[in-house]
């Protein structure tokens, strides 16, 4: 791998096209016309490349593969692959024989003239790793951050290089797959913050370890899946929604943990235009809530997006250790739509600390600006004071008195809420006294999770739990 991530994109290209099995064709819309460009101006692309062309134009575009709403979207580019995947092969079926087809295709949306617009994209692959297989799919969506145009194109290219050059040398390891596919490629020029391979190939591969991937390498700050495990790209998923958001460790999840979520959609479902169908739950993960012992254990972030997932939750995980730069993101999201955040107490209380700022030249009010703008509003969930057991609340948060000023502003323009409605009998439960519990092999812990989730950390033995230990039959 090392040897491979010295190849630069047009020994990359010649490495593809001196290989003499692989053959294919390019189809490019939109913005991404320089993948192709790159093996042909490499040498020896005659015996790759079967054909390629740009559709540009949307009439051409619709003629190929139908009217659309949209262009610059994932759908869009499943269709392209779908349909020059199918003319290769009615094209030259006799090729099939001697050759691992591929499709390579991408709809782009470059930087303007004006510079007003976030340059992105969707790239996929549609190919075969051994001839006359069924195939497999490779989709990703890009963020482009270069400030030109011609600098977007060129990361485009080398982007669509590096895909097709890691999916036939490398793909036989994340890591390495991975480290091909942003090769020449640092963060300030693109971000990936959608992956998914699938086919026959990847059958029982868990795409959520790509997408924890992407953010633990710093590939991206934020992805997220739905509770079947499919790998979603976030601006697409929750276009046009209103967004509720929960963070929070979730080692395990508890009743106190639904009670937050189901109170608190409650809750948020009275806001103006805030409907059922409307209205996208996100429980986030953040990369430190999955660090155990100093490292990010796949298994137990797995364990947890299970938990979540059963209980009908879509996850997201992020980079964004500080709330504020978490609600940002998702604001920038939902435009036009509301926010709302769940919270609880002791979390508010760490929110309203000052020594959290000291990196931003505006300190806590340069973080409340990002953190509160737009239609932003916290839904305040109570706890139980950990020194005196005494209900503590919004009405009685303790902060520096020079702050109180602006938690009242905060409370006066509707950007901080009490829970209206909740069980003040789960207000004990905390997830790491849950944790020890199960750890420590007593049952004390079941009375504080939701059945479901007894049942699966039982069935799956999560979270340190031991069946032999315990001396019952799980069944599920």
């Amino acid at each position: 791998m090392t040897e491979e991530r010295r190849l630069t994109t047009e020994e990359k290209a010649l490495k593809v096209n001196l290989t003499p099995d692989i053959y294919g064709c390019f189809a490019e819309i939109g913005a991404g016309q320089e993948v192709a460009a790159n093996f042909f101006k490499a040498g020896g692309s005659s015996g790759t490349i079967a054909y390629t062309h740009s559709a540009y134009d949307m009439k051409v575009s619709d003629s190929l593969y139908g009217e659309a709403s949209r262009y610059v979207c994932e759908e869009r580019l499943v269709t392209m692959l779908g349909k020059e995947y199918s003319k290769l092969e009615d094209s030259l079926p006799g090729k099939s024989e001697e050759a691992r087809f591929f499709a390579f295709c991408n709809t782009v949306e470059s930087l303007n003239y004006h510079k007003t617009n976030q340059g992105q994209g969707w790239v996929g692959m549609r190919f075969q790793f051994k001839q006359g297989q069924e195939p497999n799919d490779v989709i990703l969506h890009v963020k482009m951050h270069d400030r030109s145009h011609k600098a977007q194109q060129d990361a485009l290219g080398i982007l669509g290089v590096n895909l097709i050059h890691a999916v036939y040398f490398s793909s036989d390891n994340l890591n390495d797959f991975l480290s091909s596919l942003v090769y020449r490629l640092p963060r300030e020029r693109m971000e990936i913050d959608m992956l998914r391979l699938s086919g026959p190939d990847f059958e029982g591969f868990d795409n959520r370890i790509i997408a924890l991937n992407l953010v633990k390498r710093g590939i991206t700050d934020a992805t997220m899946f739905d509770l079947s495990g499919n790998v979603l790209q976030p601006a697409t998923a929750l276009y046009k929604k209103n967004i509720l958001l929960s963070r929070g460790r979730f080692r395990p999840v508890t009743k106190v943990h639904l009670d937050m979520l189901e109170r608190g959609k409650e809750q948020f479902l009275k806001e103006e235009d805030v409907t059922e169908d409307r209205l996208r739950v996100v429980v986030e993960l953040t990369l430190k809530d999955l660090t155990a012992d100093g490292k990010i254990s796949d298994k137990d972030f797995v364990d947890r997006a299970e938990l979540l997932g059963t209980l009908g939750y879509t996850v997201m995980i992020s980079n964004y250790l500080k709330h504020y730069k978490m609600v940002d993101y998702l604001s920038s999201i939902a435009r036009g739509y509301r926010l709302g955040a769940i919270v609880g107490i002791y979390n508010l209380q760490t929110i309203f600390d000052e020594q959290y700022y000291h990196n931003l030249p505006g300190g806590i009010l340069e973080a409340f600006g990002r953190g509160f703008g737009r239609e932003v509003k916290m839904y305040v969930y109570p706890a139980n004071n950990v020194e005196t057991g005494e209900l503590y609340d919004l009405s009685t948060l303790e902060i520096k008195p020079n702050l109180r000023g602006l938690l009242q502003y905060m409370k006066d323009n509707g950007k901080l809420e009490p829970y209206e409605n909740y069980d003040p009998k789960l207000l004990h439960i905390l997830s790491d006294d849950v944790l020890a519990k199960i750890k420590a092999g007593t049952s004390m812990w079941e009375d504080d999770v939701p059945q479901e989730v007894v049942k699966a950390i039982k069935y799956y033995e999560l979270f340190g739990y031991n069946k032999k230990k315990d001396g019952i039959k799980v069944s599920v």
